[in-house]
Protein backbone atom coordinates (compact mmCIF):
# COMPACT_ATOMS: atom_id res chain seq x y z
CA UNK A 1 0.00 0.00 0.00
CA UNK A 2 1.37 3.29 -1.04
CA UNK A 3 1.57 5.92 1.95
CA UNK A 4 0.26 9.81 0.64
CA UNK A 5 2.05 12.54 2.39
CA UNK A 6 -0.89 14.30 4.10
CA UNK A 7 -2.61 17.34 2.08
CA UNK A 8 -1.39 19.97 3.49
CA UNK A 9 -4.31 22.43 4.64
CA UNK A 10 -5.33 25.80 2.32
CA UNK A 11 -4.69 29.07 4.24
CA UNK A 12 -7.40 30.81 5.84
CA UNK A 13 -8.64 34.19 4.89
CA UNK A 14 -10.71 36.09 6.87
CA UNK A 15 -13.06 38.68 4.66
CA UNK A 16 -14.86 41.51 6.57
CA UNK A 17 -17.40 43.28 4.40
CA UNK A 18 -20.74 44.75 5.40
CA UNK A 19 -22.32 44.56 1.72
CA UNK A 20 -23.35 41.30 1.46
CA UNK A 21 -23.62 40.80 -2.34
CA UNK A 22 -19.79 41.94 -2.72
CA UNK A 23 -18.38 39.48 0.06
CA UNK A 24 -19.86 36.96 -1.91
CA UNK A 25 -18.25 37.84 -5.00
CA UNK A 26 -14.93 38.19 -3.20
CA UNK A 27 -15.51 35.30 -1.29
CA UNK A 28 -15.99 33.03 -4.12
CA UNK A 29 -13.23 33.86 -5.94
CA UNK A 30 -11.27 33.02 -3.40
CA UNK A 31 -12.61 29.37 -2.58
CA UNK A 32 -12.63 28.84 -6.58
CA UNK A 33 -8.74 29.25 -6.50
CA UNK A 34 -8.38 27.25 -3.52
CA UNK A 35 -8.20 29.33 -0.64
CA UNK A 36 -10.42 28.97 2.62
CA UNK A 37 -12.47 31.74 3.53
CA UNK A 38 -14.62 33.01 6.74
CA UNK A 39 -17.05 35.84 6.33
CA UNK A 40 -17.91 38.56 8.52
CA UNK A 41 -20.34 41.40 8.23
CA UNK A 42 -19.32 43.40 10.99
CA UNK A 43 -16.34 45.10 13.07
CA UNK A 44 -17.44 42.98 15.79
CA UNK A 45 -18.07 39.69 13.96
CA UNK A 46 -14.60 40.29 12.09
CA UNK A 47 -12.80 39.94 16.20
CA UNK A 48 -15.06 37.03 17.18
CA UNK A 49 -13.83 35.45 14.26
CA UNK A 50 -10.42 36.13 15.05
CA UNK A 51 -11.12 34.76 18.72
CA UNK A 52 -12.10 31.51 17.03
CA UNK A 53 -9.72 31.05 14.46
CA UNK A 54 -6.78 31.80 13.59
CA UNK A 55 -6.08 33.39 9.75
CA UNK A 56 -3.66 33.96 7.88
CA UNK A 57 -4.74 36.62 5.60
CA UNK A 58 -7.44 38.97 6.93
CA UNK A 59 -9.04 41.49 4.39
CA UNK A 60 -10.91 43.78 5.71
CA UNK A 61 -13.92 46.93 4.18
CA UNK A 62 -12.93 50.19 6.30
CA UNK A 63 -16.35 51.58 5.73
CA UNK A 64 -18.40 49.64 8.41
CA UNK A 65 -21.14 49.56 11.02
CA UNK A 66 -19.98 50.07 14.12
CA UNK A 67 -16.71 49.32 14.78
CA UNK A 68 -14.54 49.88 11.44
CA UNK A 69 -11.72 48.70 9.65
CA UNK A 70 -9.52 50.65 11.88
CA UNK A 71 -10.82 49.79 14.79
CA UNK A 72 -10.61 46.67 13.61
CA UNK A 73 -7.05 46.84 12.55
CA UNK A 74 -5.79 48.49 16.56
CA UNK A 75 -7.66 45.64 17.82
CA UNK A 76 -5.29 43.11 16.07
CA UNK A 77 -2.02 44.96 16.35
CA UNK A 78 -2.41 46.32 20.10
CA UNK A 79 -4.20 43.01 21.73
CA UNK A 80 -3.76 40.12 19.69
CA UNK A 81 0.35 39.77 19.34
CA UNK A 82 -0.57 36.13 17.77
CA UNK A 83 -1.83 37.90 14.27
CA UNK A 84 1.27 39.87 14.27
CA UNK A 85 2.43 38.57 11.37
CA UNK A 86 -0.81 38.31 9.86
CA UNK A 87 -1.27 40.08 6.51
CA UNK A 88 -3.94 43.14 6.82
CA UNK A 89 -5.77 44.40 3.66
CA UNK A 90 -7.84 46.91 3.73
CA UNK A 91 -10.60 47.13 0.99
CA UNK A 92 -12.15 50.46 1.02
CA UNK A 93 -14.38 52.55 -2.06
CA UNK A 94 -12.20 55.46 -1.40
CA UNK A 95 -8.77 56.59 -3.13
CA UNK A 96 -7.63 59.50 -0.85
CA UNK A 97 -4.46 59.26 -0.22
CA UNK A 98 -4.56 60.21 3.83
CA UNK A 99 -6.69 56.61 4.13
CA UNK A 100 -3.58 55.14 2.97
CA UNK A 101 -1.55 56.65 5.04
CA UNK A 102 -3.85 56.41 8.18
CA UNK A 103 -3.96 52.73 6.59
CA UNK A 104 -0.28 52.52 6.62
CA UNK A 105 0.27 54.31 10.07
CA UNK A 106 -1.57 51.72 11.96
CA UNK A 107 -0.06 48.70 10.67
CA UNK A 108 -1.91 47.74 7.33
CA UNK A 109 -0.01 46.13 4.22
CA UNK A 110 -2.17 46.66 1.61
CA UNK A 111 -4.68 48.68 0.01
CA UNK A 112 -7.50 46.99 -2.44
CA UNK A 113 -10.06 50.05 -3.91
CA UNK A 114 -13.40 49.26 -4.76
CA UNK A 115 -14.65 47.94 -7.59
CA UNK A 116 -12.86 45.28 -6.68
CA UNK A 117 -10.26 43.84 -9.71
CA UNK A 118 -10.34 40.57 -8.77
CA UNK A 119 -7.34 39.65 -10.46
CA UNK A 120 -5.42 42.24 -8.21
CA UNK A 121 -6.68 40.66 -5.17
CA UNK A 122 -5.79 37.57 -5.85
CA UNK A 123 -2.23 38.26 -6.68
CA UNK A 124 -2.23 40.66 -3.87
CA UNK A 125 -3.30 37.70 -1.48
CA UNK A 126 -0.82 34.84 -3.04
CA UNK A 127 1.88 37.84 -3.01
CA UNK A 128 1.53 38.59 1.06
CA UNK A 129 0.83 34.94 1.45
CA UNK A 130 4.42 33.88 0.54
CA UNK A 131 6.29 37.07 1.72
CA UNK A 132 5.06 35.61 5.19
CA UNK A 133 6.51 31.98 4.17
CA UNK A 134 9.46 32.95 3.12
CA UNK A 135 10.23 35.15 6.51
CA UNK A 136 8.79 32.23 8.09
CA UNK A 137 10.98 29.74 6.77
CA UNK A 138 14.26 31.87 7.45
CA UNK A 139 13.22 32.40 11.08
CA UNK A 140 12.58 28.60 11.82
CA UNK A 141 16.05 27.68 9.84
CA UNK A 142 17.69 30.35 12.10
CA UNK A 143 16.01 28.84 15.28
CA UNK A 144 16.21 24.58 14.47
CA UNK A 145 19.73 25.60 14.25
CA UNK A 146 20.47 27.33 17.57
CA UNK A 147 18.11 24.53 18.96
CA UNK A 148 20.28 22.14 17.25
CA UNK A 149 23.86 23.38 18.06
CA UNK A 150 22.63 23.36 22.14
CA UNK A 151 21.32 20.06 21.97
CA UNK A 152 24.56 18.50 20.65
CA UNK A 153 26.12 20.90 23.56
CA UNK A 154 24.28 18.94 25.81
CA UNK A 155 25.05 15.43 23.96
CA UNK A 156 28.71 15.84 24.12
CA UNK A 157 29.93 12.26 24.98
CA UNK A 158 33.19 13.53 26.58
CA UNK A 159 32.81 15.81 29.46
CA UNK A 160 36.43 17.39 28.89
CA UNK A 161 34.77 18.24 25.17
CA UNK A 162 31.48 19.59 26.98
CA UNK A 163 33.56 21.76 29.43
CA UNK A 164 35.57 23.31 26.60
CA UNK A 165 33.01 24.37 24.25
CA UNK A 166 30.75 25.77 27.32
CA UNK A 167 33.08 28.06 27.97
CA UNK A 168 32.70 29.42 24.61
CA UNK A 169 29.15 30.84 26.52
CA UNK A 170 30.91 32.53 29.07
CA UNK A 171 31.13 35.48 26.34
CA UNK A 172 27.46 35.47 25.75
CA UNK A 173 25.96 38.75 26.83
CA UNK A 174 22.64 37.18 28.14
CA UNK A 175 22.93 35.12 31.21
CA UNK A 176 22.43 31.48 30.01
CA UNK A 177 21.66 28.18 32.22
CA UNK A 178 20.98 24.50 30.87
CA UNK A 179 18.25 22.20 32.35
CA UNK A 180 18.53 18.40 31.99
CA UNK A 181 15.19 16.35 31.94
CA UNK A 182 15.03 16.21 35.51
CA UNK A 183 14.98 20.37 35.56
CA UNK A 184 18.66 19.86 36.93
CA UNK A 185 21.16 22.62 36.43
CA UNK A 186 24.08 21.49 34.14
CA UNK A 187 25.98 24.37 33.00
CA UNK A 188 25.87 27.94 34.45
CA UNK A 189 27.00 30.97 32.10
CA UNK A 190 29.41 33.96 34.05
CA UNK A 191 26.26 36.23 33.51
CA UNK A 192 24.07 34.32 35.20
CA UNK A 193 26.07 33.95 37.91
CA UNK A 194 27.00 37.32 38.33
CA UNK A 195 22.68 37.97 37.60
CA UNK A 196 21.91 35.72 40.56
CA UNK A 197 24.40 37.40 42.68
CA UNK A 198 22.70 40.95 42.35
CA UNK A 199 18.93 39.04 42.75
CA UNK A 200 17.09 38.79 46.13
CA UNK A 201 14.68 36.89 44.21
CA UNK A 202 16.89 34.23 41.45
CA UNK A 203 18.56 30.87 42.99
CA UNK A 204 21.45 29.09 40.99
CA UNK A 205 21.62 25.87 43.04
CA UNK A 206 20.76 21.93 42.14
CA UNK A 207 17.94 23.63 40.39
CA UNK A 208 17.12 26.93 38.60
CA UNK A 209 14.08 28.58 41.46
CA UNK A 210 12.97 31.87 42.68
CA UNK A 211 11.77 33.47 45.72
CA UNK A 212 8.80 35.61 46.68
CA UNK A 213 5.11 35.78 44.83
CA UNK A 214 6.89 34.24 41.19
CA UNK A 215 8.43 31.30 42.66
CA UNK A 216 5.18 29.04 41.71
CA UNK A 217 5.15 30.90 37.88
CA UNK A 218 9.06 29.63 37.30
CA UNK A 219 8.29 26.43 38.94
CA UNK A 220 5.43 25.93 36.11
CA UNK A 221 6.97 27.42 33.51
CA UNK A 222 9.98 25.32 33.82
CA UNK A 223 7.75 22.00 34.11
CA UNK A 224 5.79 23.32 31.00
CA UNK A 225 8.84 23.13 29.28
CA UNK A 226 10.28 20.13 29.92
CA UNK A 227 7.40 18.44 29.32
CA UNK A 228 6.94 20.10 25.81
CA UNK A 229 10.85 19.41 25.51
CA UNK A 230 10.02 15.49 25.84
CA UNK A 231 7.53 15.19 23.32
CA UNK A 232 9.31 17.47 20.79
CA UNK A 233 8.17 20.38 21.16
CA UNK A 234 9.76 23.99 21.35
CA UNK A 235 7.97 26.78 22.89
CA UNK A 236 8.76 29.82 24.82
CA UNK A 237 7.67 31.03 28.28
CA UNK A 238 8.50 34.35 29.36
CA UNK A 239 8.29 35.95 32.95
CA UNK A 240 9.95 38.67 34.91
CA UNK A 241 11.43 38.43 38.25
CA UNK A 242 12.31 41.17 40.85
CA UNK A 243 15.87 42.48 40.69
CA UNK A 244 17.78 45.30 41.81
CA UNK A 245 15.77 47.49 44.25
CA UNK A 246 14.38 50.56 42.01
CA UNK A 247 15.31 49.14 38.90
CA UNK A 248 13.04 46.72 36.07
CA UNK A 249 12.36 43.15 36.52
CA UNK A 250 14.61 40.86 35.50
CA UNK A 251 13.28 39.17 32.07
CA UNK A 252 13.53 35.31 32.21
CA UNK A 253 12.95 33.40 28.73
CA UNK A 254 12.73 29.82 29.14
CA UNK A 255 13.60 27.83 26.22
CA UNK A 256 12.43 24.46 25.43
CA UNK A 257 15.23 22.59 23.44
CA UNK A 258 12.68 19.95 21.26
CA UNK A 259 14.79 16.99 22.21
CA UNK A 260 12.26 14.15 22.51
CA UNK A 261 12.59 13.44 18.51
CA UNK A 262 16.08 13.39 18.83
CA UNK A 263 16.61 11.06 21.69
CA UNK A 264 12.69 9.61 22.76
CA UNK A 265 12.22 11.89 25.34
CA UNK A 266 14.83 10.38 27.78
CA UNK A 267 16.87 13.48 27.60
CA UNK A 268 14.65 16.25 27.47
CA UNK A 269 16.70 19.62 28.21
CA UNK A 270 15.70 23.57 29.03
CA UNK A 271 17.80 26.62 28.74
CA UNK A 272 16.89 29.66 30.45
CA UNK A 273 18.18 33.26 29.21
CA UNK A 274 17.97 35.82 31.31
CA UNK A 275 18.60 39.65 30.65
CA UNK A 276 19.78 42.45 33.15
CA UNK A 277 16.57 45.59 32.08
CA UNK A 278 19.59 48.48 32.80
CA UNK A 279 22.43 46.92 31.45
CA UNK A 280 22.38 47.50 27.51
CA UNK A 281 24.06 44.65 26.08
CA UNK A 282 27.05 45.39 24.49
CA UNK A 283 26.45 44.31 20.84
CA UNK A 284 28.15 46.54 18.51
CA UNK A 285 25.03 48.61 16.82
CA UNK A 286 24.35 47.37 13.79
CA UNK A 287 24.70 43.61 14.06
CA UNK A 288 20.94 42.77 14.83
CA UNK A 289 20.08 45.07 11.97
CA UNK A 290 22.37 42.83 9.71
CA UNK A 291 20.98 39.50 11.21
CA UNK A 292 17.33 40.06 10.37
CA UNK A 293 17.62 43.45 8.03
CA UNK A 294 16.23 45.30 10.18
CA UNK A 295 15.91 49.64 9.84
CA UNK A 296 17.66 51.56 12.79
CA UNK A 297 14.35 52.40 14.60
CA UNK A 298 13.67 48.64 14.52
CA UNK A 299 17.40 48.14 15.80
CA UNK A 300 16.51 50.63 18.62
CA UNK A 301 13.38 48.83 19.45
CA UNK A 302 14.98 45.31 19.50
CA UNK A 303 17.87 46.41 21.78
CA UNK A 304 15.66 47.94 23.81
CA UNK A 305 13.33 44.78 24.15
CA UNK A 306 16.81 42.88 25.41
CA UNK A 307 17.18 45.17 28.17
CA UNK A 308 13.59 44.25 29.35
CA UNK A 309 11.82 47.52 28.51
CA UNK A 310 8.10 47.55 28.02
CA UNK A 311 6.51 48.59 25.12
CA UNK A 312 5.23 52.27 26.78
CA UNK A 313 8.18 52.42 28.44
CA UNK A 314 10.29 52.10 24.84
CA UNK A 315 7.69 54.68 23.75
CA UNK A 316 8.33 56.91 26.47
CA UNK A 317 12.85 56.47 25.96
CA UNK A 318 12.15 57.27 22.21
CA UNK A 319 10.00 59.99 22.55
CA UNK A 320 7.08 58.73 20.02
CA UNK A 321 3.36 57.65 20.85
CA UNK A 322 2.79 53.59 21.92
CA UNK A 323 0.81 53.21 18.43
CA UNK A 324 4.55 54.02 16.76
CA UNK A 325 6.47 51.34 18.71
CA UNK A 326 3.38 48.83 17.81
CA UNK A 327 3.74 49.94 14.55
CA UNK A 328 7.48 48.85 14.26
CA UNK A 329 6.85 46.02 17.00
CA UNK A 330 4.60 44.76 13.99
CA UNK A 331 7.81 45.32 11.17
CA UNK A 332 10.25 42.55 13.78
CA UNK A 333 7.36 39.98 14.21
CA UNK A 334 7.32 39.91 10.61
CA UNK A 335 10.85 40.24 9.86
CA UNK A 336 11.61 37.27 12.32
CA UNK A 337 8.55 35.34 11.83
CA UNK A 338 7.69 35.34 15.60
CA UNK A 339 4.22 35.86 16.77
CA UNK A 340 4.61 36.88 20.54
CA UNK A 341 6.99 39.22 22.32
CA UNK A 342 8.36 35.97 24.49
CA UNK A 343 9.30 34.57 20.97
CA UNK A 344 11.12 37.50 19.64
CA UNK A 345 13.27 38.27 22.29
CA UNK A 346 14.08 34.57 22.35
CA UNK A 347 15.31 35.32 18.93
CA UNK A 348 17.00 38.18 19.38
CA UNK A 349 18.85 36.72 21.87
CA UNK A 350 19.84 34.16 19.67
CA UNK A 351 20.84 36.33 17.43
CA UNK A 352 23.31 38.19 19.39
CA UNK A 353 24.74 35.07 20.89
CA UNK A 354 25.39 34.23 16.96
CA UNK A 355 27.13 37.41 16.95
CA UNK A 356 29.24 37.06 19.74
CA UNK A 357 30.27 33.29 18.91
CA UNK A 358 31.37 34.09 15.09
CA UNK A 359 33.44 37.25 16.39
CA UNK A 360 37.63 35.57 15.98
Amino acid sequence: MTLHEPTPRPPLILCAEDQEDLRADICDELRESGYAVLEAADGEATLQQMDACTPDLILCDINMPGLNGYGVLDAVREHRPHLADTPFVFLTALSDPQEVVEGKRLGADDYLVKPIDYDLLLATVDARLRQVSRMRDKSNHELQELRQAMGTLRQEASQQAFHAATRVLNLVAPGMVLLDSQGHITFVNQRARQLAEASDALQLNKRFSATGAMARRLRESIASATQASRQGEEPVFSLRLPHLPGSHELLVLICALGQGRETGGEDASVVVLLSAPDQRLPLPRGILASLFGLTPTESRIAMALLEGLRSEEIADQMGVSPTTVAFHLRNLFQKTDTHRQADLIALLMAGSMTAYLEEP
